[in-house]
């Protein structure tokens, strides 16, 4: 049951970070390719916030710790998919 995306991370738009920052950390920590790390980023600054991982909560528990590390918003929510 370990694998089962049951959560999903998201990116919160803020005033302090450039577009570039959130793109490299992206593309480094999240293993987004160049052109969807630029779509999260653009959809985050747009719409507020951004779902740019899925996955099991302990995974992303990590990746969310190392994401805020670098001083971005992020939170962990429940995968309205995965409610039975």
């Amino acid at each position: 049951m370990d694998d089962i995306n049951t959560h999903k991370l998201i990116l919160h738009n803020d005033d302090s970070n450039t577009f570039p920052y959130v793109m490299a950390c992206l593309f480094s920590l999240c293993k987004h390719q160049p052109a969807q790390a630029e779509q999260c980023a653009l959809i985050t600054h747009l719409k507020g916030k951004c779902p740019i991982k899925h996955g099991n909560y302990m995974d992303l528990l990590e990746l969310s710790t190392d994401l805020t590390n670098l001083d971005l918003k992020v939170s962990i929510e429940e995968d309205e998919s995965s409610v039975y």
